[in-house]
C-alpha cells in the first residue's frame, strides 16, 4: 500500500476534529442544528487554515444520509464520497485555471438541474479572488437568489480582490492562524497514534516554523520523520529548518552586556561554520527582544513552562529596557539591510557591532579603559581626562546636644538640626556649578542622555533641581529617561533629588548645541585647511573643479 502524507491522511472530517477555528465552528453548527442555512458561504484565511476542509464537512452536512446534521455520520455512501472526492453533487472548482466568463456560465448553466445522489448540489470555489470581473458578474445573479438545491461555498487567500458586490451576497468567515501551542499539540496527537517519539523542543521548533498554518506543519513534520530516520529529535530538525539555536542568542546578548566584541563576533564565525540563516538568526534575535521587554514589562504574561524562562529573566534583569527598544529596532533594519550588504556574514557582522556600539555600558567602559591607561602611566592619563568640576561630596557635622539643650527654641527654629544626626551641607548655589561639567560626569546613555545634553540648567533649590527644554525636544521627554536622570543627578549629589522639566526655549547654549558648534567650527578649519591647501589649490584651477566640502572630515 503506498504512503499517504500525513496532511492527507489526518485531514479532519468532522466539525470536531477541526484545530484552532472554534468561532467558524460555532457558528456553523448552530446554523445546521436550527436549519437556518445561508445560500452562499465565504471562508477567508491564509493557506493551510482549514478553507477547503471546512467546505467538505460542510458538503458532508448538507448531504450526509442521515439527515442534516451538525455531526455527519462519516460511514454513509455521500459522507465516503465526499471524502474520497467522488460524490456527484459536490463540484470543486479552482478560480485560478477557470478564470474566464465563459467557464463560468457554463457551470452555473448546470446549477438549474436537481441533484443526482444527494440533497444538496454544492459548488466550492476555490481561490475565487483569481476570477475576472466578467466571471464575476455573470455568477452575480446566480449568487444572489441560487435555486433552492444548490448551497455556494467561495474560499480565498486575499478577500480584498473579490468585488464588494459578492462579498454582500455571502456569509463571510474569518479563519484565523493556528497559535504555536495549537499546533504542537495536534502534532503531539498525531505522533502518538503513529507511534513515532518526539521531543517536545523539536514540535515547538516545527510549530514556530509552519507561521499559523496546519498543512505546512503536518509537511515540515513529514520532512522530519523521514530526517530522522522514523525520530523526531529537536537537534535534527533544528538541522533541517536551518534555525538558530537560542543559545548562539543568548551567548550573544551575553557578550553584548560584558562589552566583549570579540565574542560576538567569535559566534558569528562560528554560525558562518555551521551555514546558519543569518536571516533568520537575525529574525529569531526579533522575536527573543520582544519575549525580553514582555518579562520586563509584563513579567506575569511569560509562561511557567517556557524552556528559555531562567536565562530570559536572567537577562531582562539585566538589560536596559530602553536599550532592549532599541536593539530591537537595530535588528529589524539589520535584517532589511542583509540583501544589501556584501554577503550576509558581513551584515550580520555589522548588526551585532552595531549593538555593541549602543550599548548602556559603553561610558562605563570607556571609564574602565581609562582607567586602565592611567595606571600604565603613572596617573597621568587620570589627571588629564578628570572633569572639570568634580562631585560635590556632602560632608557631614555631628551637633553638640549640650547645645540643644540649652536653646530648644533655637532646635525648633532649625528642624535641621538633630541631637546626634549627621546633618549634610546644602547644595551648592547655581552660580557654583556648571551644567557641562556635570553631565560629563554622570553615566547616561540612550534616551536620557539626549534628555540631559538637550536641557539648561536652571537652578538648585533644597531637594529640587530644576532645569529647561527646549519645545523643539519635548520628544526627548518621556518618563524612563527622566527617571534615569534623576536617579544619576541624586547619586553624583549624593542625596536624593527631585527633577522638575519645563518646556521653553533655552536661554544659553545646551551641551547638545556647544558639542554642535564645536563640531562644525572643527568642520569650518577641516575646510579652510583643505582650501589653502596648496596641491588642492592647484588642482582646481587645472580642471575647473569644484571641492565638495560634505566629503571633508576633520581628524
Amino acid at each position: 500500500m503506498t504512503y499517504q502524507v500525513l496532511a492527507r491522511k489526518w485531514r479532519p472530517k468532522t466539525f470536531s476534529s477541526l484545530v484552532g477555528q472554534e468561532h467558524v465552528v460555532r457558528a456553523l453548527t448552530h446554523a445546521l442544528t436550527e436549519q437556518r442555512l445561508h445560500h452562499a458561504y465565504l471562508f477567508t484565511g491564509t493557506r493551510g487554515v482549514g478553507k477547503t476542509t471546512l467546505a467538505r464537512i460542510l458538503a458532508k452536512s448538507l448531504n450526509c444520509e442521515t439527515g442534516l446534521t451538525a455531526t455527519p455520520c462519516g460511514a454513509c455512501s455521500a459522507c465516503t464520497e465526499i471524502d474520497s472526492g467522488r460524490f456527484i453533487d459536490l463540484l470543486e472548482v479552482d478560480a485560478a485555471t477557470n478564470t474566464k466568463v465563459d467557464e463560468m456560465r457554463q457551470l452555473l448553466e448546470n446549477a438549474v438541474y436537481a441533484p443526482t445522489r444527494g440533497r444538496f448540489k454544492v459548488y466550492v470555489i476555490d481561490e475565487v479572488h483569481m476570477l475576472s470581473n466578467s466571471a464575476f458578474n455573470a455568477m452575480l445573479k446566480t449568487l444572489e437568489e441560487p435555486p433552492e438545491h444548490v448551497k455556494f461555498i467561495l474560499a480565498t487567500t486575499d478577500p480584498q480582490k473579490i468585488p464588494v458586490t459578492v462579498l454582500s451576497r455571502c456569509l463571510q468567515f474569518n479563519l484565523k492562524q493556528m497559535t504555536p501551542t495549537s499546533i504542537s499539540g495536534h502534532l503531539k496527537h498525531i505522533l502518538e497514534a503513529e507511534g513515532i517519539s518526539a521531543e517536545p523542543g523539536a514540535l515547538n521548533l516545527l510549530s514556530r516554523s509552519a507561521a499559523g498554518s496546519m498543512r505546512d506543519a503536518l509537511s515540515l513534520l513529514d520532512q522530519a520523520i523521514a530526517h530522522g530516520s522514523g525520530k523526531v529529535e529537536e537537534v535534527q530538525v533544528r538541522d533541517m529548518l536551518g534555525t538558530v539555536d537560542l543559545d548562539y542568542l543568548f551567548s550573544i546578548l551575553d557578550a553584548l552586556l560584558a562589552g566583549d566584541a570579540s565574542g560576538m563576533l567569535r559566534i558569528a564565525e562560528d554560525m558562518a561554520t555551521r551555514s546558519l540563516s543569518f536571516d533568520a538568526a537575525l529574525q529569531e534575535l526579533a522575536s527573543l527582544l520582544t519575549r525580553l521587554q514582555v518579562a520586563q514589562l509584563a513579567p506575569q504574561a511569560v509562561a511557567d513552562d517556557l524552556p528559555e524562562r531562567g536565562r530570559l529573566l536572567d537577562l531582562a534583569g539585566r538589560l536596559d529596557p530602553e536599550f532592549v527598544q532599541l536593539a530591537y529596532q537595530i535588528a529589524v533594519h539589520g535584517r532589511k539591510e542583509l540583501a544589501l550588504a556584501p554577503d550576509e556574514l558581513s551584515g550580520f557582522i555589522m548588526t551585532l557591532l552595531r549593538l555593541h556600539a549602543f550599548r548602556p555600558a559603553q561610558a562605563t567602559d570607556g571609564a574602565s579603559q581609562r582607567t586602565a591607561a592611567s595606571r600604565s602611566n603613572g596617573g597621568a592619563s587620570e589627571r588629564q581626562s578628570a572633569p572639570l568640576v568634580k562631585a560635590p561630596v556632602a560632608s557631614y557635622r555631628v551637633v553638640d546636644p549640650a547645645s540643644v539643650a540649652k536653646n530648644d527654641q533655637q532646635a525648633v527654629a532649625s528642624p535641621a538640626v538633630m541631637p546626634n544626626a549627621l546633618q549634610p551641607e546644602p547644595l551648592p548655589a547655581i552660580g557654583d556649578v556648571d551644567w557641562h561639567s556635570i553631565l560629563a560626569a554622570l553615566k547616561l546613555g540612550g534616551m536620557a542622555r539626549e534628555l540631559a545634553q538637550h536641557c539648561e540648567l536652571r537652578g538648585i533649590d533644597g531637594v529640587q533641581l530644576a532645569l529647561r527644554l527646549s519645545p523643539t525636544h519635548r520628544h526627548l521627554q518621556m518618563k524612563p529617561a527622566q527617571d534615569k536622570l534623576q536617579q544619576s543627578l541624586s547619586e553624583y549629589f549624593g542625596r536624593p533629588l527631585q527633577l522638575r522639566i519645563e518646556l521653553a526655549e533655552v536661554e544659553s547654549a545646551t551641551p547638545a548645541a556647544t558639542a554642535q558648534r564645536d563640531r562644525r567650527e572643527l568642520q569650518d578649519r577641516a575646510v579652510a585647511a583643505i582650501e589653502q591647501d596648496g596641491f588642492v589649490r592647484e588642482v582646481i584651477e587645472m580642471f575647473d573643479a569644484t571641492l565638495i566640502e560634505s566629503s571633508i572630515k576633520p581628524v
